[in-house]
């Protein structure tokens, strides 16, 4: 049962993100593929597997303990905190934070953990802004 509650908020999820993206407004300069097409693919995604949970529920879930329903709890702060610090900080910064922080807490050594955050956030950057040319937030460091 847990599961088809689960698939039908996903579902939920996904409509509100087809109706959001239908909703943005497009400037007259934007590109062939336009701001509305990622969030319509995410939402795609989350209904197909969503649909899945509805149709193919597990018979016998399993669900987390209070620990690790925790650490998915301060998972999810710290994507909320990165949204809301990206025009602070910049992108550069905050994705090296998170990816740090989230590679830490998914079990690599803590040095290991922020190396695999710079790098990380280095190459989204050099894929993004360098060879995309996509505008990310700039921080205070310019970049």
């Amino acid at each position: 049962m847990s599961d088809r509650i689960f698939g039908g908020i996903g579902l939920l999820i996904a409509a509100i993100f087809i109706w959001q993206a239908t909703v943005i407004q497009e400037s007259f300069i934007s590109d062939a593929v336009g701001p509305k097409t990622f969030p319509i693919i995410i939402a795609i995604v989350l209904g197909l597997a969503s649909t899945y949970c509805i149709i193919r529920p597990d018979q016998d879930p399993v669900w987390p303990k209070a620990a690790a329903m925790l650490e998915l709890f301060v998972a999810v702060v710290v994507m909320v905190t990165y949204a809301e610090l990206l025009p602070v900080l910049g992108f550069a910064i905050c994705t090296a934070i998170a990816a740090a922080y989230l590679s830490w807490r998914l079990g690599a050594p803590a040095l290991n953990a922020l190396i695999a955050g710079v790098l990380t956030s280095a190459g989204l950057y050099l894929i993004f802004r360098i060879i995309l040319g996509l505008s990310l937030a700039r921080g205070p460091l310019g970049f």
